[in-house]
């Protein structure tokens, strides 16, 4: 209790009707009011700096600015609302943004240039939350996310492509094909698409996996991973072998991203050295050329990928041993950006549809991994990477017969807090407020990770908060403060935002299961298990009457 809510409660006011007292104190503790020009002065809350905040621009001061920019919105709603787009999805397209929470978006508009600023699909028209937790957890991994909105049924943490009757680690019942939960890839193929998929992640792991494997642990990648606990990989087949060999794999057009050694046996190397880790002595890699025709290319450079000649029906792209860098320490020569894999990918897609259309997977994969370590800046810059591929493929394809949906599988537990003024620095100091111990603190934060010791200083058993103006905040690695110290943040448990534009992407507003969107995509393109394209006619879907 502060000092001068000891004074009211002794004096007796709270006795004699002073409750609106203290509920005007609160309301100053929980809505602090600024100075708003340097000049007025106005009531401050303890610590808190003297700052000047105006409006962004000079227009905005006025009601006039505001007033016509949400009629201009009105107009666009009305635009884009009144007329339902029912053509037949001819094409599917999910971009999927591992950890690209609310707060990430929010906060990447500001990287973008200022607080008004959109991505490309937050232009999109339609927009629904996303329940994310999994049949056994209620904070999702990627693994059992892949299932729900690419299989539509929700699994356990850590498995993927299979149904929640399956446990973690347990080979044997993955191995039982009533517990496999075939995805929208799946069901496309069945119908004649050509299908891909691109990640700036390893093209084994979680996310991609789910358009093509089933997996009672979303790390066995490769066959020493199964060993390693205790399964038998001519039982349960590693990730690599379900890619190379699998049913759905194996009719895969287009395959991108980073993975190298999971095909690779120890006795061999890639490229630039680094050994592989299959014990089996198989070259996946080799099998796959023999597998496919001359017109199937393995390509592990970005000029090898934009070289690819237009005859090309199929591409294994494998540009990192494991995962691809991070957009800010990529070498724009060695590895291709998620925009520019999506172009090359919707070039082959087109051609060997045939006329038949495709399912294209693509995720941006590292913005999850920024957030782990606490490193906001890299997780925002993969974000603005991954809307570059979003733009890509809304640019190349028509709003008339190609659905589009972007979304991310889980959140994180960062936060965009504090009350600093408009176009302040995302990834420094709060420009508004000081903490109760005098000390400024980041704009960004995390609920738990290992920014922990970013912002502590421990004198003797006293625990203290680091003056974050002695550190450099704008180094690519900084990590951001966090509560609680682990060795990596954790995935968050709300919902996240699902853009859709095309074909029945009104399907997608509102708030739903996971496991709702594949079926939404399969409606809109008439797939699914039950569902065929002979029903279907390019000016619409034939249902069945309600």
């Amino acid at each position: 209790m502060d000092l001068l809510m000891q004074l009211l409660v002794i004096g007796g006011v709270l006795e004699l009707g002073g409750t609106h007292v203290l509920r005007s104190i609160n309301e100053q503790r929980m809505h602090p009011l600024f100075t708003m020009t340097m000049e007025q002065t106005a009531r401050q809350k303890r610590a808190m700096p003297k700052l000047y905040f105006d409006a962004s621009t000079a227009e905005e001061r006025y009601g006039e600015y505001w007033l016509g920019q949400a009629q201009q919105t009105l107009e666009q709603q009305l635009e884009t609302k009144t007329q339902l787009n029912t053509h037949l999805a001819k094409n599917i397209m999910l971009f999927l943004g591992d950890g690209m929470s609310i707060p990430t978006i929010s906060a990447g508009r500001l990287y973008l240039g200022g607080e008004e600023k959109q991505f490309a699909f937050e232009q999109f028209p339609y927009v629904g939350l996303s329940k994310t937790y999994c049949a056994n957890m209620q904070v999702a991994d990627s693994a059992c996310t892949a299932t729900a909105y690419l299989g539509g049924v929700k699994g356990n943490y850590g498995t993927v492509g299979v149904s929640a009757a399956v446990p973690l680690n347990d080979c044997h019942a993955q191995a039982l094909r009533e517990h496999h939960v075939s995805s929208i890839a799946a069901w496309a193929q069945e119908q004649g698409m050509a299908t891909g998929l691109i990640t700036t992640t390893a093209v084994t792991h979680a996310s991609p996996a789910g358009v093509y494997a089933h997996a009672a642990n979303r790390n066995w990648e490769n066959d020493a991973e199964v060993l390693s606990d205790n399964g038998d990989p001519s039982i349960c087949p590693d990730i690599a072998m379900q890619l190379i060999h699998g049913q759905v794999g194996q009719k895969l057009n287009v395959i991108l991203g980073g993975g190298r050694e999971n095909f690779l046996p120890q006795s061999a190397t890639d490229a630039k050295g680094a050994p592989g880790r299959r014990l089996d002595g198989r070259n996946l890699i080799a099998e796959w050329k023999q597998q496919h025709t001359n017109s199937a290319h393995f390509v592990q450079t970005r000029d090898e990928l934009m070289s690819l000649s237009n005859r090309t029906s199929r591409v294994l792209g494998l540009f990192a041993p494991y995962h691809m860098p991070y957009h800010l320490d990529a070498n724009a020569q060695e590895q291709p950006t998620l925009a520019e894999m999506v172009h090359v990918a919707l070039d082959i897609l087109k051609r060997q549809s045939a006329g038949r259309g495709y399912f294209l997977f693509v995720e941006g994969g590292r913005i999850d991994h920024g957030h782990h370590d606490t490193m906001a800046l890299r997780a925002i810059d993969e974000t603005a990477e991954f809307d570059k591929a979003v733009h890509t493929g809304r640019s190349q394809t028509s709003v008339e017969d190609t659905l589009i949906v972007v979304t991310s599988d889980h959140s994180h537990t960062m936060s965009l807090a504090g009350y600093s003024s408009r176009k302040n620095n995302i990834f420094g100091i709060n420009n508004g407020q000081l903490g109760a111990d005098g000390l400024p603190y980041a704009t960004l934060s995390y609920a738990n990770g290992p920014g922990y010791s970013t912002n502590v200083l421990r004198e003797g058993s006293e625990v203290k908060r680091k003056n974050l103006r002695a550190i450099n905040m704008k180094n690519n690695d900084f990590m951001f403060p966090s509560m609680v110290p682990l060795p990596s943040e954790t995935h968050g448990g709300d919902d996240v935002a699902v853009f859709a534009s095309g074909p029945y992407a009104h399907l997608l507003t509102g708030a739903y299961e996971q496991n709702f969107i594949p079926h939404a995509m399969g409606y809109a393109s008439c797939l699914g298990v039950k569902k065929s394209r002979s029903m279907c006619t390019d000016n619409g879907i034939e249902r069945r009457p309600r």
